[in-house]
């Protein structure tokens, strides 16, 4: 079974817990942007599915497509968009694979942990999106 599905728009990358403490307990927190974006990855996996929740090894591919940068001339901007131009700055594409894993998490399958293989990758694009193909693999 293959899944496959395009969130739209900036793509955001997790980024690092925020900390706050009440009553003398110390909470870890998802920074609002971050918080944001997964909900927005939910909206966009859920209408792709399963009935039940994927169980057992997947493999996951990862395309985030980042914005163009608008101080590249039409050259730079046409290699960039072949793909002869890669985005080499922050954020790390672990990042968004991070983020895209965890609110993946009880829409498509049960834990993140059953991502056994992974392919992620940066690009330039007009169009800025993430796309997500996940592959569940077959127990022997």
């Amino acid at each position: 079974m293959t899944i496959q599905f395009t969130v739209y728009g900036n793509p955001v990358a997790q980024g690092r817990p925020k900390f706050s403490s009440q009553g003398g307990f110390t909470r870890a927190y998802d920074p609002k942007n971050s918080k944001d974006y997964k909900d927005y990855v939910r909206l966009a996996a859920a209408e792709h599915a399963p009935a039940a929740l994927l169980e057992g090894p997947l493999g996951m591919v990862l395309t985030v497509y980042r914005s163009t940068p608008k101080s590249f001339s039409k050259k730079k901007a046409a290699q960039a968009e072949a793909g002869q131009i890669r985005p080499i700055t922050k954020p790390d594409v672990d990042n968004y694979l991070k983020g895209v894993k965890d609110a993946l998490k009880g829409v498509i399958w049960k834990d993140d942990s059953q991502v056994v293989e992974v392919f992620a990758q940066k690009r330039y694009s007009a169009r800025p999106r993430i796309e997500v193909k996940i592959k569940q693999y077959t127990q022997i």
